[in-house]
């Protein structure tokens, strides 16, 4: 990937920032969350919040870690737990702050290329996943094609993940600038979706 195609995704990325503000399904009813395998797959292409997270958590860890597998392992693997929490009927507070405040954070671990034990890093990414997870089980109560739905999101999760892995990895040899424009693009995004909570 040249500086040039950096370049343009990254562009291209801040420019749907004002859009994408707005997509957030706690933000919208969950109106725009169908249903089925393909919708499930869909889905985190079209949530600015699963999007960006999933894509900083394999920046992240392209750029940080030994291990690449580990954070976007714990964000998959907690992404199901929490959406069988949300099916279940179970609460957890602050849900959509807790979203917000993932983007916030991860942003900031991609901007600041903060490394941190792999366990440290799985744990608080799994943490985050569990409440994107939520949102998304309770918005799937009573459907009869829960299960399809789920599967599709959890397969573009980790497509998403290793996007961001291969991303990560072309920009670490290159200027510190590329993750720090991306980092705050995510953190951006965090705080438009914390200031609409508000």
């Amino acid at each position: 990937m040249t500086s040039r195609h950096i370049r343009t995704f990254l562009l291209g990325l801040a420019a749907l920032l004002p859009v994408w503000a707005l997509a957030h399904t706690g933000l919208d009813g969950g109106a725009h969350h169908a249903r089925g395998f393909v919708a499930g797959l869909l889905h985190p292409l079209t949530g600015a919040d699963h999007l960006g997270a999933m894509l900083s958590v394999g920046l992240w860890s392209a750029l940080t870690a030994r291990r690449l597998w580990v954070t976007p392992l714990a964000f998959v693997s907690m992404l199901l737990v929490g959406a069988l929490i949300g099916l279940a009927g179970l609460r957890l507070p602050a849900v959509e702050p807790m979203i917000a405040a993932s983007l916030l954070v991860l942003g900031l671990l991609v901007a600041t290329r903060t490394h941190a034990p792999a366990a440290l890093a799985a744990a608080l990414v799994g943490l985050f996943a569990m409440f994107h997870g939520v949102a998304h089980g309770s918005e799937l109560v009573g459907d009869a094609s829960i299960w399809p739905t789920l599967a599709g999101m959890l397969l573009c999760t980790a497509a998403l993940h290793v996007t961001g892995l291969g991303l990560g990895l072309a920009l670490r040899s290159r200027s510190p600038w590329w993750p720090r424009l991306a980092g705050g693009a995510v953190t951006t995004l965090g705080g438009a979706l914390l200031l609409q909570l508000t």
